[in-house]
């Protein structure tokens, strides 16, 4: 008898293969940072990443459930491994499929139970309006402003307006406290914590 908890050969390589699809984020870059001039962008890999932990640190100070605010930002751009990272001046001539009909295919061949997990968490981030979504959302700005802020640092003129539509995005207090901080910090600001001044 068939453990249905058990994937199947073919939904163990189905499941494989959206995990070696999701690996493609580590090495496509996120192309918006190309009109602003910066040679050699983050991933999409790379944005996630810190768009989840930036969420699940708002969620901490908003109340709402860092773990599932990490999971919905984790989730949120995986499509793009199907669609690239289309900038918001490239939306005004293309339409590409809804992230939800993406996020379908993509695990079409999956286990069922990960088909449906994955599916979930999309459809969420893209539909839903819970405290979660609204501090996922506004990781996701936050984080497009710190990367700005670092590419400024590094000589970059040309993205203050990527800084701008970040932080006009913001929803919640939390976000908008943590964007202001950071627009007059540098990177290394938090080793000044660890590190004693000399005088």
């Amino acid at each position: 008898m068939a453990d249905l908890n058990r994937p199947d050969e073919t939904q163990a390589k189905g499941t494989a293969g959206y995990l070696l699809e999701v690996g493609m984020l580590k090495r496509a870059k996120r192309s918006g940072w190309w009109i602003a001039g910066v040679k050699d962008p983050e991933t999409i890999a790379e944005h996630s990443f810190r768009a989840g932990v930036v969420g699940a640190v708002l969620a901490m100070m908003e109340g709402a459930d860092p773990a599932k605010v990490a999971l919905l930002c984790l989730f949120h751009d995986t499509q793009e491994t199907r669609i690239g990272d289309i900038p918001h001046i490239g939306r005004r001539y293309l339409t590409a499929a809804s992230n939800e009909r993406v996020t379908a295919d993509q695990v079409s061949a999956a286990h069922p139970a990960v088909a449906e997990g994955v599916q979930r968490v999309v459809a969420e981030y893209e539909n839903a309006d819970s405290i979660e979504v609204v501090v996922a959302h506004d990781a996701d700005r936050l984080e497009c402003l710190l990367q700005a802020v670092e590419y400024r640092e590094q000589g970059y003129r040309n993205i203050q307006p990527w800084i701008d539509s970040s932080l006009a995005g913001l929803k919640t207090e939390s976000a908008r406290q943590l964007a202001e901080a950071a627009l007059t910090m540098t990177s290394l600001e938090w080793q000044k914590v660890y590190l004693p001044t000399e005088g």
